[in-house]
């Protein structure tokens, strides 16, 4: 089973990287980011709505103080989203994927702060290592610097949200609430506020001009993209440590970094070493983790 595990987490990430493909093809459409932030949230609420009424329909009830974990949930799940594909769009899709992933770097801070986590001489390497590769990846050496500082603001702030979601759901956790609850109501929040900012009348007057290619790619995008890779990374966590599979998750970024290149997006050498310094912290906390597993959702 626990080849089968590696194998699921494997096609999670590569499916979670996929966003990149999806969001290539959508955008001569006209959808913006927040448009496809919603649409990738109200699908993915539905199927997993439709999922806990077959599975187990005790994840619908839910205590007030977990709810109000939810709604940091939802609204750090949109603010993730919604700010990737920005990034995307101001700079390229490995810068913005690399810097949203260094996330784990920001749980292990707030971990420090607000857990009392000690701060390992692990977790002291994987920060030196995120903020050269982020230094890499940015462009400030070799003279590459041409992106839009507000793009990779974006990018920051999207890894600051993935964290805040990493810190709700352990949160939720801690507090005894089922991980499908946090999940479910996490993106029905996340549809409120997906929905508020993504004008769904234009949305659907842009879906319409071309239903039969946008309509399929705007409900893969939400299958494919999010709720598939939560099933098969949940079914891999219930028999490897979660640290081991948030550090095989990395698989995550470099497949989005992969299909960049697919789509005509170019990367040079100080980037590719960025890339693979960021990658190395992940994988340096994640395997610390899986030292000292503790069962907590890492990847939206």
């Amino acid at each position: 089973m626990k080849i089968k595990s590696f194998i699921y987490i494997i096609l999670a990430g590569i499916l979670w990287g996929s966003q990149t493909v999806f969001v290539y093809f959508l955008k001569p459409y006209g959808f913006s980011p927040f448009q496809l932030t919603a649409v990738r949230a109200v699908v993915s609420f539905v199927f997993m709505a439709i999922y806990a009424l077959i599975k187990d329909k005790s994840a619908f009830k839910i205590r007030f103080k977990d709810l109000l974990v939810c709604f940091g949930v939802g609204i750090c799940l949109f603010v993730t989203a919604a700010a990737y594909y920005v990034a995307m769009d101001m700079t390229t899709t490995a810068t913005a994927v690399v810097i949203m992933y260094m996330s784990p770097v920001y749980v292990m801070i707030f971990s420090v702060f607000f857990f009392k986590e000690k701060f390992s001489p692990t977790k002291l390497a994987a920060l030196v290592l995120v903020i050269g590769g982020s230094i890499l990846v940015s462009g400030a050496v070799g003279g590459e610097l041409g992106f839009d500082p507000v793009g990779l603001a974006f990018a920051f702030l999207s890894g600051l949200t993935l964290a805040g979601y990493n810190i709700f759901t352990k949160l939720g956790s801690q507090n005894g609430c089922k991980t499908l609850s946090t999940t479910l109501y996490g993106f029905m929040f996340m549809s409120v506020f997906a929905l508020i900012f993504g004008d769904p009348v234009s949305t659907v007057k842009l879906a319409s001009a071309a239903p039969l290619i946008t309509l399929p790619l705007l409900i893969a995008l939400g299958i494919v993209t999010c709720v598939t890779p939560y099933f098969l990374y949940n079914l891999a966590v219930d028999h490897i440590p979660v640290g081991t599979a948030a550090a095989l998750a990395v698989i995550d970024p470099m497949a989005a970094t992969v299909c960049s290149v697919f789509i005509g997006e170019t990367l040079t050498v100080w980037p590719i070493i960025g890339i693979v310094l960021v990658l190395s912290a992940v994988v340096l906390l994640g395997l610390a983790e899986g030292r000292h597993p503790k069962k907590e959702i890492t990847n939206g």
